[in-house]
């Protein structure tokens, strides 16, 4: 069974900072491009950031040089260090994993909220 368990969201300061993390069982990480997507209240399903099995990673405009993508391979595990954050971050966060087959698994997502 395929699990993919996200967790580091909570209420954070603007201009503060969380890291989330995203364990994944059930299938062979290594081969996983990974990735963190995001979808804010009334809004759509976006892409954050992916990394591929080989460390490319890709980011969206609107986190660049904010947020940064890491995976643990030995731990089979994908991070999210996101700083400066700014009310307009304020989402529930899901991890996602895709293989060669572009077959998609999904996390329940991590909720984040940047708030005075």
């Amino acid at each position: 069974q395929v699990r993919l368990v996200e967790s580091g969201g909570g209420l954070v300061q603007p201009g503060g900072s969380l890291t989330l993390s995203c364990v994944v069982s059930g299938i062979n990480f290594s081969d996983q491009r990974m990735g963190w997507y995001r979808q804010a209240p009334g809004k759509q399903h976006e892409l954050v950031a992916t990394i591929t099995p080989v460390n490319t990673t890709n980011y969206a405009d609107f986190v660049k040089g904010r947020f940064t993508i890491l995976r643990a391979n030995a731990k089979n595990t994908v991070f999210l260090q996101m700083n400066n954050l700014q009310p307009e971050d304020t989402a529930v966060y899901y991890c996602n994993a895709q293989n060669r087959f572009r077959a998609d698994a999904w996390g329940q997502g991590t909720r984040v909220t940047v708030s005075s």
